[in-house]
């Protein structure tokens, strides 16, 4: 586990993340990160929760107005 403190940036509040945070959640600056809340509590991902149904769905529609979709693409 790690300890992060939360400090004034700005006007702003935020926690910096330790090195080895953004190692396991694969970060750089300027990503997007997630916090998500789950039963156990929070949990920050780099992960958008809903992001594959979101692509599920657009490939549906993706394939059955495929042929309009190719006429707009004109």
């Amino acid at each position: 586990m790690l300890k992060v403190k939360v400090t004034a940036i700005g006007n702003s509040m935020g926690i910096v993340l330790p090195k080895e945070a953004l190692a396991k959640l694969r970060a750089e600056k300027g990503d997007v990160l997630y916090l998500v809340e789950t039963p156990e509590g929070l949990t920050l991902t780099p992960y958008q929760q809903d992001f594959e149904a979101q692509m599920d769905a657009a490939g549906k529609v993706m394939k059955k107005y495929r042929n309009a979709l190719r006429e707009l693409a004109k």
